[in-house]
């Protein structure tokens, strides 16, 4: 027998795909909107996320059999809170200049919609390791759409990947420059953000017309 069974697998690979937290259910769009003109802040981000998820999934299921009804919502906050406080630390320690790029939009984790309905809906109501795959699995989906989103907007707005130049150097003129191509700055403005992200839920919807709602 595997370390997952099918069920445990369906909790990683769904918010992938068909249940995209971002694209599906729509949540979350604001850092996808505020933080993705770079592909480090994109992955940054999701990794964050990952880790608040994760750990903070894990808490509340081990806790959910004594948190009083009335101030789960409260001891909700107070978790989440208190881990993205340690990944704001461990950025500024280890990457304080990326801590600076993404700023305010660390802080934000702790209102993102993704990891408190997932707290509410799922961490409840079961056991912890059902709860840290649906963590890790609802924000891998939720990653997956920032760097895909991240990767088009540095791409085609900096001609740049991870900072390091891959389309040619503009001042200079060399690869696609020399034939006359330029940066879209338009891709830098968040905007752009949300046109990318309308561009990949179209394209999901096409591939699985049971994604459109009638």
């Amino acid at each position: 027998m595997g370390l997952l069974s099918k069920k445990d697998a369906k909790l990683i690979t769904d918010p992938l795909a068909d249940n995209n937290p971002i694209t599906i259910q729509v949540l979350g769009i604001c850092s996808a909107l505020a933080i993705t003109a770079e592909l480090k802040a994109s992955i940054v981000m999701a990794v964050s996320v990952m880790a608040v998820l994760g750990i903070g999934n894990v808490v509340i299921s081990l806790m959910r059999n004594i948190i009083p009804s009335k101030i789960r919502i409260i001891v909700q906050l107070v978790v989440v809170a208190a881990l993205v406080i340690i990944v704001d630390q461990v950025l500024k320690a280890f990457a304080y200049e990326l801590s600076k790029t993404l700023s305010v939009f660390v802080g934000l984790i702790i209102t993102n919609c993704i990891i408190m309905g997932r707290f509410e809906a799922f961490a409840l109501a079961n056991k912890p390791w059902q709860s840290f795959l649906d963590g890790i699995g609802n924000a891998a989906g939720y990653g997956l759409i920032l760097i895909i989103v991240g990767f088009f907007r540095e791409l085609l707005g900096s001609g740049t990947l991870l900072g390091f130049k891959v389309l040619g150097d503009p001042i200079e003129k060399t690869g696609l420059y020399a034939i006359g191509y330029e940066n879209n700055g338009f891709m830098l403005l968040s905007p752009m953000a949300l046109i990318v992200v309308g561009i990949i839920i179209w394209i999901q919807r096409s591939r699985n017309k049971a994604l459109i709602e009638d």
